[in-house]
């Protein structure tokens, strides 16, 4: 097999069509939804088995949990009914998994049949998920709503979820056909992700499943099933359902990618926010003319691995919501060793990331939707208006300080990291097809093209300095001497800046130990347009109390706290003398 081919292929469809036009699954022998009437079974086993709408009425927040997305049928009727009564200001946030995920046109055929929640399946399926290992957000700003689903086992997936379900609809395949689904481990985990007062409900009333729900801690009751199926379940957690407290608005220090990454997953759940930058927006290292968004690429499936495939898809499509914001899409990342085209069809094979969008070629790897971003646009999207105003005046009344100042976080916070200063060239009036990395990096932009950058850790200096665009070049002419030669005798402009590197070359996003309230998004490196969407995410979500689109293990590996029990669990090894 050539280089060439070595790329992900497309997974068989786990969904067979039957002769009465509905869907059935080739893996486990069963049907989707009832034959009957599948909307009105998902109204009257989910959503009134678990007191919906009634169960989020005065709720700010109101999370539902779902064992087997499947079509997406039981989400759409779920969304159609928040759309009609939801209480004012409210969001709703979705938690689903699905080991076999389905493409979008078989979902679109099934959802077909009910006109009645076609505003909800569109929006579904607009923003329709892939099959990629991991977990996938998906924003519905139309609803308020945001879904996380997690392509993987059950177990596996509830294990590494980190939120707390109010309601649950445990809607996979029926135990005989199914039975990981419904093992006591899964249905304790149920317990273990669920808030105070959370209903579950369920089409089976199998001996097992009763048995499980209430050995994990539920009240378990049958009740009068739907259509020829006489039974069914609800079960009930002990407890007072609350929401998280919200009070005052959020302070975000530092108005680059980071800080605007921030304000918008805030906003997005209706939390005010102030951004105070004192040298403006983008005025550091997200400051430059574009940035190659493309993921760090790590052959092995590692938690660096996954957090930043899971970044990459969730900024491309964060990006492609903004206006004016892709500038180019492609990027091929080409050979620097003899190993690094087996290490690209690793990279094309390890299921991180959608077929055909990692490509091994004999020289390179093909990166079919990288983008080119042009950081302004972004950040005045997302930050807003940007005050110049003193920290302290504000700090006492705000609910949470948020610190993305780059390397200066680490005065603020503690945070180990460090400055690398980076000086990038642009050449005027120069053209190229596609992005190119190399060591370095050419990006296409309107101006001409970007390419770079140096890598000076520990300085601080932004002076420009001739030498360095003359590296930048010399770079450039050993792996693209063509252009190269093209941008030579153009004129140029360059710009240096200061990014913030931690020692494990992970970001630092979370909670600042030792520091009620405050919170800390830096060390993002020479990936910041990459990483900053989905982790500006997961800090809002800290924040506000809501779940993180992190999974636990890759929220441990970005937790600001990592290195204090690295230090700790260090000194707790070494031998007593």
């Amino acid at each position: 097999m050539s280089l060439n081919t070595l790329m992900a292929a497309d997974p068989p469809s786990p969904v067979q069509w039957r002769d009465d036009g509905l869907p059935g699954s080739t893996l486990y022998g069963d049907v989707y939804f009832s034959s009957e009437d599948g909307l009105a079974e998902s109204r009257a086993v989910f959503l009134a088995g678990c007191g919906l709408p009634h169960a989020w009425e005065r709720r700010r927040y109101f999370t539902v949990g779902e064992l087997g997305f499947g079509t997406g049928l039981n989400i759409a009727a779920l969304l159609t009914l928040w759309i009609q009564t939801r209480p004012p200001g409210g969001r709703l946030h979705i938690f689903s998994l699905e080991a076999h995920p389905m493409d979008r046109e078989d979902a679109a055929r099934a959802l077909a049949h009910w006109p009645e929640i076609a505003e909800a399946a569109n929006a579904l399926l607009s923003a329709w998920p892939g099959r990629a290992k991991g977990f996938h957000r998906l924003s519905l700003p139309a609803f308020d709503a945001v879904l996380d689903l997690a392509v993987a086992d059950a177990a596996e997936a509830l294990a590494q979820w980190g939120g707390r379900a109010d309601a649950w609809f445990l809607d996979g395949f029926a135990p005989a056909a199914n039975p990981a689904m419904w093992t006591d481990k899964v249905l304790a985990l149920i317990a273990a992700r669920s808030a105070p007062g959370a209903r579950a409900a369920t089409f089976t009333v199998a001996g097992a499943v009763r048995r499980g729900l209430a050995a994990a801690g539920f009240a378990v009751s049958k009740q009068p099933g739907f259509g020829r199926k006489r039974e069914r379940l609800e079960a009930v957690l002990p407890g007072e359902p609350s929401d998280p407290t919200h009070a005052g608005p959020v302070v975000i220090l530092g108005a680059g990618i980071a800080g605007a990454s921030v304000a918008r997953a805030l906003a997005a759940l209706g939390v005010e926010t102030r951004i105070l930058d004192t040298d403006g927006p983008a005025a550091g290292a997200s400051g430059n003319p574009a940035a190659l968004m493309s993921p760090r690429l790590e052959a092995g499936d590692t938690p660096p691995a996954r957090l930043h495939a899971q970044a990459f898809r969730r900024a491309r499509r964060l990006y492609g919501e903004v206006p004016g914001a892709v500038l180019s899409t492609g990027a091929r990342q080409l050979a620097e060793t003899p190993r690094d085209p087996g290490r690209f069809a690793r990279i094309a094979q390890n299921g991180l990331f959608e077929p055909g969008e990692m490509t091994a070629e004999a020289d390179a790897l093909s990166m079919t939707t990288a983008q080119v971003i042009a950081p302004a646009q972004v950040i005045a999207a997302w930050a807003g208006a940007v005050e110049a105003t003193a920290l302290d005046a504000l700090r006492a009344n705000a609910r949470a300080l948020v610190v993305c100042t780059g390397p200066a976080a680490a005065e603020l916070t503690g945070a180990p990291v460090r400055p690398v200063r980076g000086q990038c060239t642009l050449a005027l009036g120069a053209s190229l097809d596609q992005a190119v990395s190399f060591g370095g990096y050419a990006v296409p932009t309107p101006e001409g093209v970007v390419f770079g950058a140096t890598h000076q850790p520990g300085e601080t200096d932004t002076a420009l300095r001739p030498e360095d665009d003359e590296a930048n070049l010399a770079a450039m002419r050993a792996s693209l001497p063509g252009l190269a030669d093209e941008i030579a005798g153009r004129p140029t402009r360059s710009r240096a800046s200061i990014r913030a590197g931690a020692p494990d070359y992970l970001p630092v996003a979370g909670p600042v130990e030792g520091q009620p309230g405050v919170f800390v998004l830096t060390g993002l490196g020479g990936r910041g347009f990459c990483l900053a969407p989905l982790l500006g995410e997961h800090v809002a979500a800290l924040i506000a109390g809501v779940p993180s689109p992190l999974p636990a293990p890759l929220a441990a590996a970005v937790d600001p706290a990592r290195f204090a029990r690295r230090a700790a669990r260090r000194t707790s090894q070494k031998p007593a003398r």
